[in-house]
C-alpha cells in the first residue's frame, strides 16, 4: 500500500463488539484472564501492551517499512531506551550537530556508563578515525537540528556494518514521508512523535522502529516494558488520528518551506539559509539522492549578528516564538538561547518550523519582521 493508505488504515480497525468504524479508546489498565489463565484478548496489563498502542505501533512500523515499532511517552524516552539497551562501556559515535536534549542526556545521564564522541559524521574519514573496538552504535540525525546538515546514510551504514556496528537515525525532521532510513540500510529509526506525527502541538510521544526483530530489539522492548515510559491510550489514539493526515500535511509543509527558503536566500539582510532543498546547501546532492522530499525545517543566519536576530524574532506577528516543531502553525526560535551555555549554534541563527498557513501571509510576516 502507498503511504496515504497506510496512514489511514494501518492504525485502525472496526471494533468487533460495537462495529464502530474508528477504534475506541481502551482506558483499562488490566485485562481479564480466561479460565485457563490465558489472555484471549492478547493484552495483560497496559504498561506492557494496550489495544491503542498496538495500533499506533503497527502504523508506525508500516510507514517506516520496519519489522516492528515501540511507542514511548516522549522522544527523549525513546532515545534513552536505545542507550539503556547498550552494554556498559559501549562506545557511541554521535553528530556534532545533534538535538541538544539527547546530547545532554548522554552527557549528564550516561557519562561514566557509556562512552561517546560527538564528531562531524559527514566526514567519513573522521568517523573511521573515531571507531574503537567497543564502538557499538553510530547515531545519526539527518537533517540535523538546527544546522540542517544532511548525512549520507548509505555511506555510514556501509562503514558500520563491515564492523558489525549498528546505525540508528533520528528521522524526526524528515518523517517517513520525506526519508526512509531503514530502506537505506539503517538498523533503527527514532522519532519524537510530538512533532509531525502529532502535528498539532498538543501531545507528547516518541517512537522507535526496527529493521528486524533481533536480540537488540528485544532488549529495547524490555526497556519499554520494564521502564514503563509509555504513552497513554488517549495519546496513542490522538497520534493515530493525526497520522491519518500526515502525508497530506507534509506536502503543504514542504511546499511552504521551499518557497520560504528561496525567499530568504534572496533577502539582503540574510547571511545564509540552511535548507536541503536549496542548490546552495552543501549536501543538496546527497539530499536529492536519499530524501523523498526536503522537509519543512529551515534555519537562517542574519548579517547583523545576535542583536539583529533578536530584533527580527521579536518583530513577527504570525510566526510564534516557541520551541518545538511540526505543528500546523509556524514557529520560530533563537536556537542558541534554547540550547544553553554549551551551544555550538551561531547566535545570529533563527530556526523555523514552517507551518500550513498561506505562503503569501508567511512571506509578508517575514518581510515585515526583517524590515
Amino acid at each position: 500500500m502507498k503511504p496515504e493508505t497506510i496512514a489511514i488504515h494501518a492504525g485502525n480497525h472496526v471494533d468487533n463488539t460495537s462495529k464502530a468504524v474508528i477504534q475506541p479508546i481502551v482506558l483499562s489498565t488490566t485485562f481479564e484472564r480466561a479460565e485457563d489463565g490465558s489472555f484471549p484478548g492478547g493484552h495483560i496489563y497496559s504498561r506492557s501492551s494496550n489495544p491503542n498502542r498496538a495500533l499506533l505501533e503497527n502504523v508506525l512500523a508500516k510507514l517506516e517499512g520496519g519489522a516492528d515499532a515501540a511507542a514511548f511517552s516522549s522522544g527523549n524516552a525513546a532515545g534513552m531506551s536505545v542507550f539503556q539497551s547498550l552494554a556498559p562501556g559501549t562506545h557511541i559515535i554521535a553528530p556534532d550537530d545533534m538535538y541538544h536534549g539527547l546530547r545532554n542526556q548522554l552527557k549528564k545521564l550516561f557519562n561514566g556508563i557509556l562512552k561517546f564522541d560527538f564528531i562531524d559524521v559527514n566526514n567519513i574519514d573522521e568517523v573511521n578515525k573515531h571507531l574503537m573496538p567497543s564502538t557499538g552504535l553510530i547515531w545519526l540525525e539527518t537533517p540535523s537540528n538546527p544546522l540542517l546538515k544532511v548525512t549520507d546514510i548509505k555511506n555510514v551504514v556501509a562503514l558500520a556494518h563491515k564492523r558489525s556496528i549498528r546505525v540508528a537515525v533520528d528521522n524526526t525532521f524528515a518523517t517517513p514521508m520525506c526519508q526512509q532510513p531503514l530502506a537505506l540500510g539503517a538498523d533503527l529509526v527514532m522519532h519524537s512523535s510530538t512533532k509531525y506525527f502529532g502535528g498539532h502541538s498538543d501531545l507528547m510521544g516518541g517512537a522507535l522502529i526496527t529493521a528486524k526483530k533481533d536480540e537488540w530489539w528485544e532488549k529495547i522492548r524490555d526497556v519499554q516494558g520494564y521502564g514503563g515510559a509509555i504513552p497513554s491510550p488517549m495519546d496513542c489514539y490522538m497520534l493515530v488520528r493525526s497520522i491519518k493526515t500526515l502525508p497530506y500535511r507534509m506536502r503543504g509543509h514542504v511546499h511552504n518551506a521551499q518557497l520560504l527558503a528561496q525567499y530568504l536566500e534572496k533577502h539582503p539582510k540574510v547571511e545564509a539559509v540552511m535548507y536541503p532543498g536549496l542548490t546552495s546547501h552543501p549536501q543538496h546532492n546527497i539530499a536529492k539522492q536519499q530524501m523523498i522530499k526536503f522537509g519543512a525545517m529551515l534555519s537562517f543566519t542574519l548579517k547583523g549578528g545576535e542583536d539583529e536576530a533578536r530584533r527580527v524574532i521579536n518583530g513577527f506577528k504570525l510566526f510564534t516564538r516557541a520551541t518545538s516543531l511540526g505543528g500546523v502553525e509556524s514557529l520560530v526560535e533563537h536556537r542558541a538561547t534554547v540550547e544553553g551555555p554549551d551551544t555550538n549554534t551561531p547566535f545570529n541563527l533563527l530556526r523555523v518550523s514552517v507551518g500550513l498557513e498561506h505562503i503569501d501571509d508567511l512571506i509578508a510576516d517575514l518581510e515585515e519582521a526583517l524590515g
